[in-house]
């Protein structure tokens, strides 16, 4: 959520911001909101302090054993005319909310415009692709063929888009998680395991909600969605705290499996572990100062690009425009990963710095000084890998000839095997 001052004393800035991330809102119809409620609000209180007096004067009269019925009926009167007026204030608070709530996250000033995907900027490709001198199976074929996952199976007790990991493959993906979260915890990330539920609130406090609800599983019995992302509830752990500035930054990593409905992803591609409605990601998250969140958000990219030169598996980094901004995020970072058979780059991290966007909704905050007025806290997060993407690149990366596959060195201590034959 955006701070409703910075919005009434730049209306043009804001205006022209949110344009550069394709989103229309109304900020005329807000402020004009926001007036009425502030001259409401001060109605109310000359009301309450003339009201204050009329009791004053009940109380005089009172021990002056005069007739108060006039300064009482005063009084009721007044109360009645206050009622109202906070009944139409409240009114005024649903109205500005549902505009607040719906207003995207400004992009810094640093994200280069632009109005989709095709505006991103390549930051850098890192990594050898390999020179293939046999035919490159896709990941389907090669988990076929060694029997490590079963699409089929799956979708005969869940629907499309849920993948079964078998065996070794089962093995290799939990290798991969065990390897992430202990690389994170090295380098001072704290480990949580978080429930893989939410309360509508915790979705609003890190925007999934109002805007992503076609996307995300609902559970309306118990009004609990599962997570699209571990983000979601790792950031709500500080949700209506004031946070400790010697403790800053705050750094954890978790891992959840992610559920996604991908509602509107029809006609894209969805093979296989392309695209699917669960997948496991650990998450990095981080509660800073908001002088230091660029630099974290740096660090957070850091960590991902580190992991991926552990895996040796090639990768680059894209700078998104304003136009592919999600909605909460002031800047992002999207790593992706080779594939061979695709003969294209896969989305396996974003990096994202939210700023007090999320902070606000969730009412994190913090105080410079001892005795300073509390500020928002600037919170931000990472895929610190999803890894069905990363699978993908992983297997047909290290395929050979014959039809095995190399475990990736970094790994064999947790899988056991250096080889899938």
């Amino acid at each position: 959520m955006l701070d409703i001052r910075y919005i009434r004393e730049n209306p043009d800035e804001v205006k022209t911001r949110l344009e550069t991330k394709n989103s229309v809102i109304d900020i005329d119809k807000l402020l004009q909101l926001d007036i009425d409620k502030r001259k409401l609000l001060g109605e109310t209180e000359e009301l309450k302090a003339e009201r204050n007096k009329a009791t004053q004067m009940i109380a005089q009269l009172k021990r002056e054993k005069q007739d108060a019925t006039e300064s009482i009926t005063k009084t009721r009167e007044i109360g009645d005319k206050i009622a109202v007026l906070d009944g139409r204030i409240r009114e005024l608070d649903v109205d500005i909310r549902e505009i607040m709530m719906s207003m995207p996250n400004l992009p810094h000033k640093s994200v280069p415009v632009g109005k989709s995907e095709k505006d991103n900027v390549t930051v850098k490709e890192v990594g050898e692709k390999r020179d293939f001198n046999f035919k490159v199976l896709d990941h389907i074929e090669l988990t076929e063929k060694h029997g490590i996952m079963d699409f089929k199976r799956a979708s005969r007790m869940s629907g499309a888009g849920f993948p079964l990991y078998l065996g070794k493959g089962a093995q290799l993906e939990r290798a991969l998680i065990n390897f992430m979260l202990e690389f994170h915890i090295k380098n001072g990330y704290t480990e949580v395991i978080p429930p893989i539920v939410a309360l509508p609130i915790a979705m609003e406090g890190t925007s999934q909600l109002p805007k992503l609800k076609d996307d995300m599983y609902h559970a309306t019995r118990d009004d609990l969605y599962l997570v699209p992302t571990g983000e979601v509830t790792i950031t709500n752990i500080h949700r209506e705290e004031m946070l400790n500035v010697a403790d800053l930054p705050i750094n954890y990593t978790g891992y959840t499996p992610c559920f996604r409905r991908e509602a509107g992803s029809y006609g894209k591609e969805t093979k296989g572990l392309l695209r699917v409605h669960q997948f496991n990601k650990v998450e990095m998250v981080k509660f800073t100062k908001p002088e230091t969140s660029y630099a974290e958000l740096e660090e957070l990219l850091k960590r991902v690009e580190d992991i991926l030169s552990e895996l040796k598996i090639p990768y680059r980094v894209l700078e998104l425009c304003t136009g592919d901004l999600s909605f909460g995020a002031a800047k992002c970072y999207d790593i992706e990963t080779w594939s061979p058979a695709e003969d294209k780059y896969l989305e396996a991290s974003s990096c994202s710095n939210f700023e007090d966007f999320q902070a606000r909704r969730m009412n994190i905050r913090y105080r410079p000084e001892p005795k300073a007025k509390p500020e928002f806290i600037h919170t931000l997060n990472g895929s610190g890998l999803a890894t069905s993407r990363l699978m993908v690149s992983l297997l047909e990366h290290y395929q050979n000839e014959d039809g095995s596959i190399t475990v990736p060195e970094v790994l064999r201590k947790y899988t056991g095997f250096d080889v899938i034959k």
